[in-house]
């Protein structure tokens, strides 16, 4: 279930299950542009890999889609799309940012997933999209906020709470 503030850019989601973690993901992809940063929080087995997952299958990806926890990244080339999956797990301090070469990687052609982003605190640019997620009983919660106009366009594009 989706649910919107009127009053500001957030939309929260009830994930009862894989499923529905993977569905959100899914809803996410019509509305995938190039040059978009979504990043990704919460606590290890919260579904961040997961909603990553059903994002870019949905893209047309059929083949595996991992976590990056030990490469750093992963790249989906999909629907004429360069999908960037970061996760900066590993990293002990926001420095090593510095020496990954990653910051060509946000150049505005590309499209930027990263988990633990607030691993690389003030190295990032702005995310257009945040999503936190939070073990629930049962499943999780998401809370989607827009940072820019193309974040609330994402926003936008995921269906409403069905009554």
């Amino acid at each position: 279930m989706v649910i919107r503030s009127q009053s500001v850019p957030v939309t929260t989601a009830i994930l009862p299950d894989e499923n529905a973690t993977l569905a959100l993901g899914a809803a996410l992809a019509p509305a995938i542009v190039p040059g978009l940063v979504i990043t990704l929080r919460g606590e290890l087995g919260a579904g961040k890999t997961t909603l990553v997952r059903g994002l870019v299958r949905a893209l047309g990806h059929g083949g595996r889609v991992k976590s990056p926890t030990y490469t750093l990244v992963e790249l989906y080339e999909v629907s004429r799309l360069n999908l960037y999956h970061f996760d900066f797990y590993r990293f002990h301090d926001p420095s090593e940012w510095n020496s990954t070469g990653f910051r060509d990687i946000f150049n505005g052609q590309n499209v930027c997933l990263i988990e633990w982003p607030e691993r690389a605190a003030g190295r990032l640019p702005p995310a257009d999209l945040e999503i936190a997620l939070e073990m629930a009983d049962p499943g999780r919660h998401a809370t989607i906020t827009a940072r820019t106009p193309a974040g609330e366009r994402l926003l936008a594009a995921l269906p409403p709470a069905s009554s």
